[in-house]
């Protein structure tokens, strides 16, 4: 399969913090999945390090680039997908995953069940 990571699990998997579930770690470590990375993700994880609600090590961007993750553009195709995106969710960049996921054809790995609400493959764990 191929995951791209909501951003709380990115963060969670990175930091190895106990929040992840075991269903997600094993996931994240299975070689046969290939795990996906949007730039969406590190976006929101920049503007929230820039607005103090989020302290990063220095080494963050050498961190994230050790792991043998694929990444994931936004594309203006991406953009365009967000017209007819129902309003379940009002967070942009969880909105901005989703579009992805469904343009993308890849399962969302998220541990927000409202996620589930759209219509996009995803694993809540």
């Amino acid at each position: 399969m191929r995951l791209p990571l909501d951003t709380h699990i990115l963060l969670r998997w990175l930091d190895d913090a106990p929040e992840l579930s075991a269903e997600g770690r094993a996931l994240i470590a299975d070689a046969g999945n290939v795990v996906v990375v949007s730039a969406v993700s590190v976006w929101e994880i920049r503007i929230k390090e820039g607005l103090g609600k989020l302290r990063l090590p220095l080494t963050f961007a050498e961190v994230l680039e050790r792991e043998p993750f694929e990444k994931l553009p936004v594309t203006v195709h991406h953009a365009h997908r967000l017209k007819g995106l129902p309003a379940h969710h009002r967070d942009p960049f969880d909105r901005m995953l989703i579009v992805q996921a469904q343009c993308e054809n890849l399962t969302l790995v998220t541990a927000d069940e409202i996620l589930g609400r759209y219509d996009v493959s995803s694993l809540v764990v």
